[in-house]
């Protein structure tokens, strides 16, 4: 594979769990100065908030962890699967939704729920905290941070970065 990886996170509205791991993705790389290496977004499976930023609780708890989130955000749409190597399922419903829209076997190749490259937390969703508090919020972004750098150690050995 060439680069950059073009790496796509999704969720259910994109306004909570996508953009915080696509914003820790990106404070991760850039951090390991890998930035050269990766295109990072997310978006949604439905388009209930299309246009908008993030839920101010999510940009909340990323910003008192030094990350600025101003994603837009989008409903997941079919040239996806072409603009993209990896499409990272929250939840197996995110991943269910993705997989619908997938027309062929190279598209169904691409999809992966986030957790699955994780040894302790394989199989497990990031919960939705929309209609939690902002522990629930907390809780999905320690979540995401784990999740991304287990992502980006299995994408460090698969693509010999």
């Amino acid at each position: 594979m060439k680069f950059p990886i073009k790496i796509l996170f999704i969720c259910l509205g994109n306004i909570c769990r996508s953009p915080a791991a696509e914003g820790a993705f990106k404070k991760l790389i850039t951090e390991k100065k890998l930035t050269d290496y990766f295109v990072v977004d997310s978006a949604g499976t439905s388009g209930y908030h299309d246009g908008e930023l993030a839920d101010p609780r999510t940009r909340e708890v990323a910003r008192k962890r030094g990350i600025n989130l101003d994603h837009i955000s989008r409903k997941l749409r079919l040239a996806d699967f072409q603009d993209f190597n990896y499409l990272i399922a929250m939840d197996q419903n995110n991943k269910a939704e993705i997989q619908k829209l997938a027309k062929t076997d190279d598209d169904r190749s691409k999809i992966y729920l986030f957790r699955e490259f994780s040894d302790t937390s394989k199989g497990l969703s990031v919960p939705d905290p929309y209609y939690g508090d902002i522990a629930q919020f907390e809780n999905v972004q320690d979540i995401v941070e784990t999740s991304s750098k287990d992502l980006l150690e299995y994408l460090i050995a698969k693509h010999q970065i």
